[in-house]
C-alpha cells in the first residue's frame, strides 16, 4: 500500500497535468531540434534519421540513417549509416560518417562550424582544407538518395566500426556490412 507521500506526489502530478496539459503532450525533440538549438542549420544532416542518441552534458551524439546516401548541395556529400560527433555552440567536432567530394576525390569531413550570422557561411573541415559554403544551402534537411557505390573513399577516409560505440543503433540494421576502401 502507498504512503501518504506517494499519494501527495500523485495528487500534485494530477494537478499539474490538469493545469498544464501541454506539458505532458510535448513531443520529444528531434536531432534536427538539437542542431537548431546549437546554432547549426538542420540541413547538415539529411532527412531520414531513424534513431539518435545524444549526451546533453558532453554533446556527444550518434545518428542512424536507414541506408548510406548521397546529397548534392554545392558539392556532393556522402552520409554513412552512422554519423557521430560532438555538438557544441555553432559547431560539430570529431565528426565521422560524412565525406565530401572535391573535384574527383572524397575527403572525410572532420568538423563543421558556422560563421557569425552576418557572414552567412558554414565551414566544413576536411583536414587538408576548410570548405566554405552558403549557410542558406543547409536551412532544412534534404532528401538523400541511396549511395550508388560504397567506393566513396580513396585512402583519405577509413570507415569506423561504430558497433563498439553504439551497439543499440547498429542493432537496428543487423550485422555490420562489408565496407571497401581503396588505398595505395
Amino acid at each position: 500500500m502507498g504512503t501518504s507521500r506517494d499519494l501527495y506526489v500523485l495528487v500534485i502530478a494530477l494537478f499539474f497535468s490538469i493545469l498544464f496539459p501541454e506539458l505532458s503532450s510535448l513531443p520529444d525533440p528531434s536531432f534536427y531540434d538539437y542542431l537548431r538549438e546549437s546554432g547549426l542549420p538542420a540541413g547538415i544532416v539529411p532527412k531520414g534519421v531513424t534513431n539518435f542518441s545524444i549526451d546533453i552534458k558532453t554533446g556527444r551524439f550518434t545518428v542512424a540513417l536507414p541506408v548510406p546516401c548521397d546529397a548534392k548541395f554545392e558539392n556532393q556529400f556522402h552520409f554513412d549509416y552512422n554519423i557521430s560527433g560532438v555538438l557544441s555552440d555553432g559547431r560539430i567536432g570529431n565528426l565521422s560518417g560524412v565525406t565530401q567530394k572535391e573535384l574527383f576525390l572524397w575527403f572525410a569531413v572532420k568538423g563543421i562550424h558556422v560563421d557569425p550570422e552576418s557572414s552567412g557561411l558554414i565551414h566544413f573541415d576536411v583536414g587538408v582544407a576548410d570548405k566554405q559554403l552558403s549557410l542558406s544551402l543547409f536551412e532544412s534537411p534534404r532528401d538523400c538518395s541511396a549511395a550508388e557505390s560504397d567506393l566513396h573513399t580513396v585512402g583519405l577516409y577509413t570507415p569506423r566500426d561504430l558497433k563498439k560505440e553504439s551497439g543499440d543503433i547498429q542493432s537496428i540494421f543487423g550485422p555490420p556490412r562489408n565496407r571497401w576502401t581503396v588505398s595505395s
